[in-house]
């Protein structure tokens, strides 16, 4: 999906398409957590600093995070996507991979799903096509917004072979940092690498890895079945807090909401973080792990609460978060509302 939370917001307020926006968690400490179309050509971007953002763009217009319409939204796309296909796997409120292999017009039928989202959501998507998961995953970045992207064997290297390796997922900054070090910056280049080199610099399996997705070589296997394993909430604080109070309040709601919503889907879990992040920047986190899986407010609740007082933070804290781990039951499908809005 296509810049999927300011999309969504657009429906509702459609007086700001066009115009350079942002959904954020507004404030000194907050960051972007997406950006239309019409605010990237500011440089406004994912996790870019609201500081940051409102000094490239003055005229950046913010609104507030709305996770529980973004989730209905996300449930009718999936929703629409299994309309074409049995085979679906979500990995994200606004991704999925969708197996159209069976399908004698497979390009046909990708149209047909963009066709139908909009007619669905009134919103848009971009679809890449290939033979498998890593170059239909780069095939959709390739033509956005509102996109239709086909790679294969014999236009991958002619439509992304001189691009940076940074592309490629699993290419982060010290990856892309070290293969340039040596003398690789494009897709090319690392498809056409050393083995050796690779192996020597990043270990024989990731080494080996890199190069096939420089080839572009992955998966074609759908993992249907993914299961969350850890529920979590945190917050960042505008301002540094040293008052106790103010944190176990905060640590005590954090716990509530992340058991409201195991709850809501029918799960339990067993270990209960504590995150906490001092300055400057220096991230701790404790765990305990129950005697059996619960889903029980008060149960998490007092346990972070008393990983907190363990812990006894003696500098002023700037982030807190509660999460659940070792999560057991059954998810349930909840009707969605109307998105349109």
């Amino acid at each position: 999906m296509d810049a999927f939370y300011v999309s969504i917001e657009m429906l509702r307020h459609p007086e700001l398409r066009g115009k350079p926006v942002v959904v954020a968690h507004d404030g000194p400490r907050g960051v972007v957590t997406t950006a239309s179309y019409a605010a990237r050509k500011y440089g406004v971007h994912s996790a870019l600093p609201m500081v940051t953002a409102r000094r490239r763009c003055p005229d950046l217009n913010v609104l507030p995070v709305d996770m529980h319409l973004y989730k209905r939204g996300s449930v009718k796309v999936m929703e629409t996507l299994r309309e074409f296909s049995d085979q679906v796997e979500v990995v994200g409120l606004d991704e999925a991979y969708v197996d159209l292999s069976s399908s004698p017009v497979p390009q046909s039928r990708a149209q047909e799903i963009k066709r139908r989202i909009r007619e669905v959501t009134r919103l848009v998507c971009s679809i890449g096509l290939a033979p498998n998961k890593l170059m239909a995953k780069i095939a959709s970045d390739l033509d956005k917004p509102d996109g239709f992207f086909v790679l294969d064997d014999e236009n991958w290297f002619e439509a992304v072979g001189a691009k940076p390796v940074k592309l490629l997922p699993g290419v982060g900054p010290r990856t892309d940092e070290r293969l340039r070090s040596s003398g690789i910056e494009t897709v090319a280049q690392l498809a056409e690498a050393d083995l050796g080199l690779l192996e020597s610099t990043f270990g024989a399996r990731h080494g080996a890895g890199l190069r096939d997705r420089a080839c572009g070589i992955g998966s074609t296997n759908l993992n249907e079945e993914v299961k969350r394993k850890s529920e979590s909430r945190e917050t960042t604080f505008p301002e540094d807090v040293s008052d106790r109070r103010v944190l176990r309040d905060t640590v005590d709601r954090l716990a509530r909401s992340v058991c409201e919503s195991l709850g809501s889907n029918c799960r339990r879990g067993r270990t209960v973080t504590l995150k906490i992040r001092l300055r400057p920047f220096k991230t701790y986190t404790r765990s305990r792990t129950l005697p059996a899986h619960t889903a029980d407010p008060e149960t998490v609740a007092d346990t972070a609460l008393e990983l907190l007082e363990r812990f006894d933070p003696q500098t002023p804290v700037r982030l807190v978060g509660v999460g659940v781990a070792g999560l057991v039951g059954e998810e349930v499908t909840h009707q969605p509302g109307q998105l349109a809005v």
